[in-house]
């Protein structure tokens, strides 16, 4: 039976691959960077306003839950459909680009629902959506 005489070479990282990477990522951040401040120091006249005015408003996305027992709740406050529909057209006068998210309980009537999207389509929200909730993996 042979024996070794010499003992085998033990294994090295090689670090060769993360080095590049690091060499490029140095790269990329201090190309990166000198981009930052350019466009202040172009010399360009920006015009000047008397009043910037108010911004557009961001586009508004109300949470409606819908319990169980059919209770209808907007911004922490129980209402009915009728409320629910002068809520929401009164937001969709301030915007237009009103949306609407649509909680409902997976145990309660489907009809508690169907009521609550109806109240949307009149107060003119085309913008809606239900929220589901997807199963568990591995169950």
């Amino acid at each position: 039976m042979p024996l070794k005489a010499h003992q085998d070479e033990l294994p090295a990282i090689n670090l060769t691959p993360m080095i590049d990477i690091v060499f490029n990522l140095i790269i990329f951040f201090m190309v990166g960077t000198k981009f930052i401040g350019a466009e202040t120091k172009l010399p360009v006249q920006v015009p000047e306003v008397a009043d910037a005015g108010k911004l557009a408003p961001a586009m508004e996305k109300y949470v409606i839950n819908v319990y169980r027992d059919g209770q209808v709740s907007l911004d922490d406050k129980f209402l009915t459909a009728i409320q629910l529909r002068q809520a929401l057209e009164a937001a969709r006068a301030r915007n237009a680009d009103l949306s609407v998210i649509v909680r409902g309980d997976g145990e309660g009537a489907f009809q508690h629902v169907a009521t609550v999207l109806n109240a949307c389509r009149q107060a003119g929200v085309s913008d809606m959506g239900i929220s589901v909730r997807l199963p568990a993996k591995g169950g």
